[in-house]
């Protein structure tokens, strides 16, 4: 199972994510769950890297383990929210499409 969980600050707002864990969904190569999460969790560094490099971010990653983790710095821009909200919400479509069985967020 994938466990993504969504950090906040005082005032609700994300300021980043973990992602642990393999789906399960099928096999390896064919694991569409585990794909549409992975996409998403690696697109959204890649982007606040290249489009907001002034943010200052932390990210962690172990393939093998299925860990990726970042966290923004406070402060964290208008933009980069934006960013980590559309994350939150693609999260929250994939888990409410494949469910608790493959997927469960902590938003």
């Amino acid at each position: 199972m994938i466990n993504v969980e969504i950090f906040r600050d005082r005032e609700g707002r994300i300021n980043g994510f973990r992602t642990t864990g393999h789906a399960m969904f099928d096999d390896k190569g064919k694991d569409i769950v585990c794909a549409a999460v992975s996409i998403l969790t690696i697109n959204t560094v890649n982007s606040i890297e290249k489009f907001l490099p002034e943010e200052k971010m932390a990210v962690v990653s172990d393939e093998d383990k299925g860990i990726i983790e970042c966290t923004l710095t406070e402060p964290v821009s208008e933009k980069a929210r934006l960013l980590l909200d559309v994350f939150a919400f693609g999260m929250e479509n994939i888990a409410g499409a494949y469910g608790n069985r493959f997927i469960r967020l902590k938003n």
